[in-house]
């Protein structure tokens, strides 16, 4: 079972906490913001960036088409997870350095249908339930 708390309950307990050499305790580090700008593009040469989201668009492409076609094969399981995982951390990442974004463009992307489906999946599978999202939420205001 998982317990959540706020940040800054987080925090103090953690201060608190008594370290054992035998059990240190757990550290979470948070995505840092990059200070310095990402390198210009030179010769019409995209620079990492540019080619990760234009090779996560073709992707997105080539899924949705399969999809369209009636083909829920396109991934399989374990790239599918993979994905999610990246995204999730991605847009977490992006989020906690204080961008301000949504996941998906409003009234567009995915159906609510699609959306529901997939947080409750999210949830499950990090062991988690709506009450402790509330409970996240109304500690962190998102």
């Amino acid at each position: 079972m998982r317990f959540m708390s706020s940040p800054k309950t987080a925090a103090a307990k953690t201060a608190r906490r008594p370290t054992t050499p035998a059990q240190p305790a757990a550290k979470r580090t948070q995505a840092q913001p990059t200070t310095k700008p990402a390198p210009k593009a030179t010769s019409g040469k995209a620079t990492n960036g540019a080619t990760s989201s234009t090779a996560a668009k073709r992707l997105a492409g080539e899924i949705e088409r399969a999809l369209a076609g009636g083909r829920r094969d396109v991934l399989s399981t374990d790239a599918l997870q993979a994905l999610m995982a990246a995204v999730c951390k991605t847009y977490a990442a992006r989020v906690e350095a204080g961008e301000q974004l949504l996941p998906l463009p409003e009234r567009g992307g995915a159906t609510a249908t699609d959306v529901m489906v997939t947080a409750s999946g999210l949830l499950k599978a990090a062991n988690l339930a709506v009450f402790e999202l509330g409970m996240w939420q109304s500690w962190t205001g998102r």
